[in-house]
């Protein structure tokens, strides 16, 4: 998604599975190789993981 997209919205380039289909490509974008989930950020389920997302995404909005 060339001009980023917004917490809780898919990236386009997931699988049905929810998985990349991008990952060990060299076309996977830095950010998101970069990206070194922990349990912290990731929380117990799914919903723990896309509030932690929602909120990053609040704290670096210029």
């Amino acid at each position: 998604m060339p001009h980023g997209k917004p917490a809780g919205i898919p990236c386009v380039q997931l699988t049905p599975d929810l998985r990349c289909a991008l990952f060990g490509r060299p076309e996977r974008p830095a950010v998101c190789a970069s990206l070194r989930p922990t349990e912290t950020m990731c929380g117990a389920n799914r919903e723990d993981a896309l509030a932690w997302l929602a909120r990053l995404e609040t704290l670096t909005n210029p």
